[in-house]
């Protein structure tokens, strides 16, 4: 299991170091020279591509707590530690702005706890955008919980499975209930934190009971005097079955979810990258679009031999997918681009298809009228709109084309043996179903 890890951990940085080097030769090589102002608009996400990397070479897991007021995460993030390094208290609210303590819980794992203010005391938009932001940084989400979950619990809760991050459900302050409801509670938790309805309980290491900072008891105390008195006593941290679930993660998936969150974060800057870059030369790409489509209309209805109007059109079709590519600065072998080709021709296929029939039947019967033509203007007149016909089709064929490998590099350049989208299946596909990982391999499909 060690080994795979490591795999996965050398994959992943194998991934970025490809997507940083190709960026890096677009910049170098002048790519960006007639639109200078892409550089500055693609910096977040190369500085988001280079912090990741980093973050993998480091082999720091963040974890990070999220949770409404009051609920107890600086206290379960301080008995993590086994010091009161983050500050409580009985006012709302004692948390103001993310924090962060590194954990070592034991051997080499390294650990960055991130302690956040709650949920539900600051602005909505600000609230989003913090959770948003943090959730992205993290590997692993503890959302803390001191009772029943409420709606807004609830819909934070949705919020952050939208980050596609493991998460564990901490239900806190346990010795304020007694057993029978604290397993009610419990079995209720396990049905809503799974964050639909459809989808099964929770497991095991994915919702753990705590009681972080245990309520003060009163201690009868009886003297040698035989004098009694009554003393307040406060409980140590009952934290354990945390402490275990966090190790059991680490050691059994730790680097794997470092490895996937790493590529999830690369993917969500590839996209951005291809999104400004593709908003940036619309015209220019919408220019070369309509020029093949001309072109491949024309050389369609001029040439008279069936064959070749399937091969000049397909080989246009490739061209027109790489001149894209180019455009937009991402990288595209021939190989790649015929497998464009193929993935775009199965998911148009109905209009694909009929072009090539087209371009087989109306090839022929355009070859027919050439040949009878002679001197007579009426098989000129069917030769001219055979011709026609079939160089319309041929034209639009090649603007759905174009359209369609648009889209398809809008994802990224996240095709290939070390595109990160290829990567994060490869790691999903050797998930063990007992590992927190096989959930998000269930979440990451229903998005896919």
């Amino acid at each position: 299991m060690r080994n795979l890890q490591e795999t996965h951990l050398n994959r992943a940085r194998a991934s970025l170091r490809q997507a940083l080097s190709w960026y890096g030769h677009l910049c170098k090589s002048g790519k960006f020279s007639s639109h200078p102002e892409l550089l500055g608009l693609l910096k977040p996400e190369l500085e988001t591509l280079n912090s990741t990397l980093s973050k993998l070479d480091s082999n720091v897991i963040r974890i990070a707590a999220f949770g409404l007021v009051s609920r107890g995460k600086s206290a379960v993030l301080n008995a993590l530690l086994g010091a009161k390094i983050l500050q409580t208290g009985p006012l709302n609210g004692v948390t103001q702005w993310p924090r962060s303590v590194r954990w070592q819980p034991g051997g080499k794992v390294l650990v960055e706890l991130i302690d956040t203010p709650g949920l539900d005391e600051i602005a909505g938009d600000v609230r989003a955008k913090m959770a948003r932001e943090i959730s992205q940084q993290a590997d692993l989400i503890l959302f803390v919980l001191s009772g029943d979950i409420t709606r807004l619990e609830y819909l934070a809760l949705l919020e952050l499975r939208q980050a596609q991050k493991p998460l564990i459900l901490v239900f806190n302050k346990i010795d304020l209930y007694p057993e029978t409801d604290r397993q009610a509670i419990y079995h209720n938790l396990q049905q809503l934190g799974a964050g639909h309805p459809q989808a099964p309980p929770l497991l095991p290491d994915e919702i753990v009971m705590v009681a972080a900072e245990p309520a003060p008891l009163e201690v009868r105390v009886e003297w040698p005097d035989g004098r009694v008195t009554y003393e307040w006593e406060t409980p140590p941290p009952r934290i354990e079955e945390l402490q275990q679930t966090i190790l059991s993660i680490l050691n059994r998936e730790g680097r794997s979810l470092l490895a996937l969150n790493a590529l999830i974060q690369a993917r969500e800057a590839h996209k951005a990258i291809a999104q400004k870059t593709m908003d940036l030369w619309e015209q220019e790409a919408e220019d070369i679009i309509w020029k093949f489509a001309k072109y491949k209309a024309l050389a369609v209805g001029l040439n008279p031999v069936p064959v070749l109007d399937v091969i000049c059109g397909t080989l246009a079709d490739l061209v027109l997918i790489r001149s894209l590519a180019r455009l937009y600065g991402l990288p595209m072998t021939s190989y790649e681009a015929s497998k464009i080709l193929k993935t775009i021709f199965f998911s148009s296929g109905g209009l694909l298809l009929g072009e090539v029939g087209s371009s087989i039947i109306l090839g022929l019967s355009k070859t027919t009228a050439a040949i009878a033509s002679g001197e007579n203007p009426l098989n000129i007149t069917a030769y001219a709109g055979t011709a026609i016909a079939q160089s319309t089709i041929a034209g639009y064929g090649a603007y759905i084309v174009g359209k369609a490998a648009q889209t398809y590099l809008e994802k990224g350049c996240t095709w290939g043996e070390l595109g990160v989208s290829s990567v994060i299946q490869e790691i999903l596909s050797q998930v063990d179903r007992n590992t927190i990982l096989y959930r998000l391999q269930q979440e990451l499909a229903t998005k896919s």
